[in-house]
């Protein structure tokens, strides 16, 4: 185990403890743009009880599909959840680094981090991965959860060099999220039920999928759905394959309706 001195010790900063044991995320032997598999369209919004996540499950590597079934939403603590688009293999390092730093944070100080304070932690950790970014490995996550001082679902977004924005009731990252967050824009109503949430994101994801040959769409031949999720007072709950399958089959229905 590693000992430090009453002023340098790193404290509840899990990231500042792997720096200083020369453990932490290096770009600086990078040499030039690298070519790696990219995730991409994941939404969140928010409805009465708290927030739906979801996101596709297609990795590509230019025209190629890479992988099919990549889980782009994570569950980060009991109230909270972690969204990414972007460079597949730093983005599923960040957020397993992220979700460690939050219990290692509440083990040394005895409680959980604010809602607030995990949208701040994830920022610095989007800013820190910058001069790998500027490599072509680009880490662009959404960040949602349930805000239990204000009961409240709420959502942030985060560009690439760090710089978070909260929004009011949705938002969409990926190479889909102009389509995504279109359908989004145009049927989101404050007050919504979980059905209807849940409903409008998977209809999101279609209509991406759709437009998008990044964004992948419900695979019923082989049994793969978008990751969905709703996170509440009562904590993070996925949807399981089943439940979606159904839905899809009722957006299917709909759509050759028209």
């Amino acid at each position: 185990m590693p000992f430090f001195t009453p002023g340098d010790d790193p404290g509840s900063n899990f990231p500042e403890l792997l720096r200083r044991v020369g453990l932490g995320p290096d770009a600086s032997d990078l040499a030039g743009p690298v070519s790696a598999p990219h995730a991409t369209t994941c939404v969140a919004l928010r409805y009465a009880d708290g927030v739906v996540m979801a996101g596709d499950r297609r990795a590509t590597s230019g025209n190629l599909i890479s992988h099919r079934g990549m889980e782009k939403v994570v569950q980060a603590d009991k109230h909270s959840g972690v969204a990414i688009a972007g460079a597949a293999g730093p983005s599923m390092e960040m957020i397993k680094l992220f979700a460690l730093q939050l219990e290692h944070y509440e083990k040394v100080e005895g409680a959980p981090l604010s809602l607030e304070g995990k949208a701040n932690q994830l920022s610095m950790m989007v800013r820190s991965n910058l001069p790998a970014a500027m490599q072509g490995l680009v880490v662009v996550p959404l960040f949602a959860g349930y805000d239990l001082r204000r009961r409240v679902g709420r959502l942030w977004n985060y560009d690439v060099t760090g710089g978070r924005y909260e929004e009011l009731d949705y938002v969409a990252t990926g190479s889909g999220s102009l389509h995504a967050g279109t359908v989004i824009k145009v049927a989101h109503r404050p007050g919504m039920s979980r059905d209807q949430a849940i409903d409008l994101a998977c209809t999101s994801l279609w209509e991406a999928a759709d437009a998008d040959s990044a964004t992948g769409g419900p695979d019923a031949l082989r049994g793969i759905y978008p990751v969905v999720a709703t996170i509440t007072a009562d904590g993070w709950q996925r949807l399981d394959d089943a439940e979606l399958a159904t839905r899809y089959e009722a957006i299917a229905a709909e759509v050759r309706s028209r």
